[in-house]
């Protein structure tokens, strides 16, 4: 028996993954009531059934009964139910950035605004984070993305670390993005800008890639940066680290910073890799 427990913030996807987990064969519950789940589980355990792999939603729309849950899971740990929590987070600017597009109210309430009722339920929800078996901070993550990790978790069963890594190329003419953690400047890398027939091409093509990473200086930067942030992300882990975006920028975010987060990704790509990664060109279409 495989029983998941989906919770973490509104907004940050509870629903979309439920709907993944469906897809991949789970039979799926969403706001089961507090006073049900331990009904809910025994029914699943000691009876003969069909169902093995249940995922059920439990978030702040249990309101005050949401209390309850600590005392829920230490008797189903009791009579050795055993559980896994999944726990959805995503930052603050982005929760509430996707308020504003759906037109929707927190569930928290409209009485107050939308960032204090956030960080409202980020409190009640502390119990659930800090037990959390996984945690995946979706910020920055597609559905298609976030599909992935849930997959690599609760179906090909690979370890995960809680740790998403984001490498984000950018043009410092537009600005740092607010999110990173970590900001590389490469403009005292050769610059195509100036190279007629490479002016108005990008680093997603090869001719570019490889004026940029001729120079002694792109290939010793490169060695020295890979190996850096190697070093890092297991001490991220480590630290209990969920989300990690690494910014790489050039003056107008097409080439220079385009080449070396590519040429980082591939690098840090690895199916065996306990962590999740994808790669984002922020301003390569300006």
């Amino acid at each position: 028996m495989r029983f998941v427990i989906v919770t973490g913030m509104s907004g940050a996807g509870k629903i979309t993954a439920l709907k993944i987990f469906e897809d991949n064969g789970y039979y799926c519950v969403d706001n089961l009531p507090i006073d049900l789940i331990e009904s809910f589980a025994e029914l699943l355990f000691t009876q003969s059934s069909e169902k093995n792999k249940v995922a059920i939603g439990v978030d702040i729309r249990s309101g005050e009964n949401l209390d309850r849950i600590a005392d829920v899971l230490a008797r189903m740990k009791e009579k050795e139910q055993n559980y896994e929590i999944l726990y959805l987070d995503c930052c603050n600017a982005t929760l509430i950035k996707r308020f504003k597009e759906t037109r929707r109210s927190h569930p928290m309430g409209d009485t107050d605004s939308v960032e204090n009722e956030i960080e409202e339920e980020r409190t009640k929800l502390k119990y659930l984070y800090s037990h959390a078996d996984y945690i995946i901070d979706t910020s920055n993550l597609l559905v298609r993305e976030l599909r992935a990790e849930i997959e690599k978790i609760f179906v090909m069963n690979r370890d995960y670390k809680n740790l998403f890594v984001t490498i984000m190329s950018f043009g410092f003419k537009y600005g740092v993005p607010a999110d990173c953690d970590l900001v590389f400047d490469v403009r005292f890398l050769p610059n195509p800008y100036y190279v007629p027939e490479l002016k108005h091409k990008t680093g997603e093509q090869q001719e570019v890639r490889d004026f940029v990473l001729k120079s002694p200086v792109s290939k010793e930067f490169l060695t020295k940066l890979i190996d850096m942030i190697k070093f890092l992300i297991p001490n991220y882990i480590d630290e209990g680290k969920n989300q990690l975006v690494i910014g790489i920028g050039c003056t107008g975010g097409h080439h220079r910073s385009v080449t070396v987060a590519k040429e980082l990704y591939e690098q840090l790509d690895n199916a065996d890799a306990n962590y999740g990664i994808k790669i984002s060109h922020r301003d390569i279409l300006r």
